[in-house]
């Protein structure tokens, strides 16, 4: 009934029934939405769309929160962008080295500069690049080499029936550390028939008439210089060789004293600090007069029965010149060419090796001559266990090995005493 009688003032009609003018339309309409809106007002003072009390509380505390973290997230991302500038850095410090491995290794020879560091940082590259690995050279070497080695590493020795004996001292040692990954290269029938019934890790070569002419009937220096051709195909398969005469006892596994940063790690004939490690010698030549006193440099050569040998490109060369010069010199003996080939400079005519070379301590790589000349006779280095004793220095090997193996493993202190210093 209200709608009916509100009707017609809504339509324009006043309470008389008269009709209102424009005016007075617009003004009653602008009453009554001024009253509607007092009485909602009055009626919901929080609005028509209520607010839940929690939303009302925490909406402020957004916003603090929002601004609260914002330095964090500023402080986070600069943190970040530190850490990746660092990185870059550190990846182009390696693309760097990469790049002068290249250069060294022959593959990258081209004009790039690299900028020196500060004073006294500076400080040049030592370890060249491996070889890429070809199993293709020998597959079924690359197969044994798979179960023997050890990180890429192994002991590799050379012999033939001569010396059957001698080796038997040998790999009898071996397998008393517990050294594994070690390898004898059988230069005949008997020598392989002789390791597999003993269950020692053999490889015999395919058949090569000018190697194996030589490796069955061959003396020491014979097989010896054999094994500079022997070990190129361990390398190109991208194996680190320790290669080990013979007459070598083992007391420690030497694979945990390498410090594998040059091409060659080789023990020394020197048998003191000055002569293993290099002195400076004067040479006297009075006719000279005032310049009669000359400065030398001097080293005693490294000993080729045992050295540790990288796969890289100058190692490779190293080992194709000594075979190569051997081939043509078939008189000389393979540790002077082996030095020569490794030490002698560039000069007119002769192009030398860049390789890089450690020399081995010679308390621990122990030849003969140190042993029997100064350990034996000193209490304090008598004390000291070496990682390898080497008879190079003697020629009645066998009885020095047993008396070498009563000393340091059975501990019978007077087992050395009744040799002398030098060979008789």
């Amino acid at each position: 009934m209200t709608g009916r009688r509100e009707a017609p003032l809504m339509r324009g009609g006043g309470a008389s029934g008269q009709p209102l003018s424009r005016g007075s339309r617009i003004g009653a309409a602008v009453a009554v939405g001024v009253t509607l809106g007092c009485v909602c007002a009055f009626i919901y003072p929080d609005g028509l769309i209520s607010r839940s009390p929690d939303s009302v509380i925490h909406w402020p505390r957004k916003v603090d929160l929002v601004a609260c973290e914002t330095p964090k997230e500023v402080a986070n991302v600069k943190s970040q962008l530190a850490s990746l500038e660092r990185k870059n850095a550190e990846f182009r410090k390696q693309i760097d080295e990469l790049s002068m491995k290249l250069q060294m290794a022959g593959h990258g020879k081209n004009q790039a500069m690299y900028s020196a560091g500060p004073f006294g940082t500076v400080k040049a590259l030592r370890t060249n690049p491996t070889v890429m690995p070809d199993d293709s050279i020998n597959p079924r070497l690359a197969k044994i080499l798979e179960q023997v080695a050890v990180k890429k590493e192994l002991i590799v020795a050379v012999a033939n029936s001569n010396v059957k004996e001698t080796l038997a001292m040998w790999f009898t040692n071996i397998k008393r550390v517990g050294i594994s990954n070690y390898l004898v290269v059988a230069l005949d029938d008997n020598v392989e028939d002789f390791c597999k019934s003993k269950e020692v890790p053999v490889y015999r070569r395919d058949p090569d008439e000018g190697i194996d002419s030589i490796g069955k009937t061959g003396g020491n220096h014979a097989v010896s210089a054999l094994k500079f051709r022997i070990l190129r195909e361990f390398l190109q398969l991208g194996y680190s060789v320790l290669l080990s005469d013979i007459d070598i006892m083992f007391f420690q596994n030497p694979f945990d004293h390498l410090y594998r940063d040059s091409d060659i790690e080789s023990m020394s004939d020197g048998h003191n600090n000055m002569t293993a490690y290099g002195f400076n010698d004067v040479f006297d030549e009075p006719s000279m007069g005032w310049a009669r006193y000359a400065h030398t440099m001097r080293i005693w050569v490294y000993n080729s029965g045992f050295f540790f040998i990288r796969p890289t490109i100058p190692s490779i060369e190293l080992l194709d010149r000594v075979a190569r010069r051997l081939s043509r010199e078939p008189k000389s003996w393979d540790q002077a060419v082996f030095n020569e080939e490794l030490f002698f400079p560039s000069h007119p005519g002769y192009e030398g090796l860049h390789a890089s070379k450690r020399t081995m301590d010679i308390y621990l790589f122990m030849n003969s001559k140190v042993l029997f000349k100064t350990v034996r006779k000193d209490a304090q280095l008598r004390k000291l266990k070496p990682v390898i004793v080497h008879l190079n220095y003697h020629p009645d090997k066998e009885a020095r090995m047993k008396a070498v193996i009563e000393f340091y493993v059975n501990g019978k202190q007077n087992a050395l005493e009744h040799f002398p210093d030098g060979s008789e």
